[in-house]
């Protein structure tokens, strides 16, 4: 019989992270501990609104399967018992990470991933005047980014993306648009941005407008982020998106993410492992699919002003394992 911890967590954030869809000063997670033997696995997820999730949402959620979870509940059966979302990741990532300590082994080893001991993650330029985010963007390049994700809304992109890309001629950049922009003007936005070197374009259009990048001719990759959960989400995104980005609250877990990497992969995509603003403990749960990845933007406990121990070590741009 095993038993059962759940609990949600606030965690204040150092510098407050603003995108399109709004600011944030806290990370708010929720998190779940499963203990067999006297072992115990631990898996934390993020809630998102954007997704329809909050706190009490998903703690409900998890609860509902609690008395099939005492009882021995496989990662295979918890496919069907939740859906993919915030509160199924919490659950399966504490499996996974139970069956690793039950057989003494690294989450990476069991999966049976070759993780490099550094691992290059993109750091956030967020959302603010062009000469403040040129100023960010700077810090963090000189700090030891290499790879620079740019958050963007409607307003002043090529003020800000001039400023950053002078600030910085040499970074790799990525842009995330979090669904704030629309069709009309898209292309000239494409343009400018693959004129300043840009590497990618995450997710610039709402995902219910993605019939608006069907054969759209753009110079530079485009990555589907709110656009894609599971394995479902690929078929509508041939001939619209380039790359995809995992995120395991949106997979729903460990096990969905890596099914959804091969079948990706195997369709041709290009592949972004993302993540929340998150504690060390989830970003320790994605790991595996860093080998996959063209880039990983694990950033997510960077900004946070404290993190949940054992932390994992990041300096600028980099997580050292």
């Amino acid at each position: 019989m095993r038993t059962v911890k759940v609990y949600e967590e606030a965690w204040p954030l150092h510098t407050p992270f603003v995108i399109a869809r709004g600011s944030r000063t806290e990370a708010h997670v929720v998190v779940v501990e499963v203990a067999e033997n006297g072992v115990t696995g631990i898996g934390e997820c993020t809630p998102y609104p954007r997704y329809g999730e909050s706190d009490a949402s998903v703690l409900a959620q998890i609860m509902s399967i609690a008395p099939q979870l005492e009882n021995g509940l496989t990662r295979e059966e918890l496919q069907k018992l939740l859906p993919a979302g915030a509160a199924r990741n919490a659950v399966d990532c504490a499996l996974w990470d139970l069956s690793a300590r039950q057989q003494q082994l690294s989450l990476a080893e069991l999966v049976g991933s070759q993780v490099a001991e550094v691992v290059t993650t993109a750091q956030t330029v967020v959302i603010g005047s062009p000469e403040q985010m040129a100023a960010s963007a700077a810090a963090l390049w000189e700090n030891g980014a290499k790879l620079l994700k740019v958050k963007l809304d409607s307003r002043l992109i090529s003020e800000r993306m001039v400023a950053i890309r002078a600030a910085v001629p040499d970074a790799t950049i990525i842009v995330d648009a979090n669904e704030s922009w629309r069709a009309e003007g898209l292309a000239a936005r494409c343009q400018l941005l693959a004129d300043l070197g840009v590497a990618m374009l995450e997710q610039p259009l709402p995902a219910q407008d993605d019939a608006a990048l069907e054969n759209f001719v753009h110079p530079l990759p485009i990555c589907a982020d709110e656009s894609c959960h599971t394995r479902s989400s690929l078929k509508a995104l041939h001939g619209r998106y380039d790359m995809v980005n995992i995120k395991l609250d949106k997979t729903g877990g460990l096990t969905e993410a890596l099914a959804l990497a091969n079948e990706a992969r195997a369709q041709g995509f290009a592949l972004m492992l993302g993540c929340m603003l998150c504690t060390s403990r989830a970003i320790g749960a994605a790991l595996p699919l860093t080998p996959q990845v063209n880039f990983a933007d694990l950033d997510g406990p960077t900004w946070l002003a404290s993190d949940a121990e054992p932390a994992l070590h990041f300096t600028t741009g980099q997580l050292h394992l």
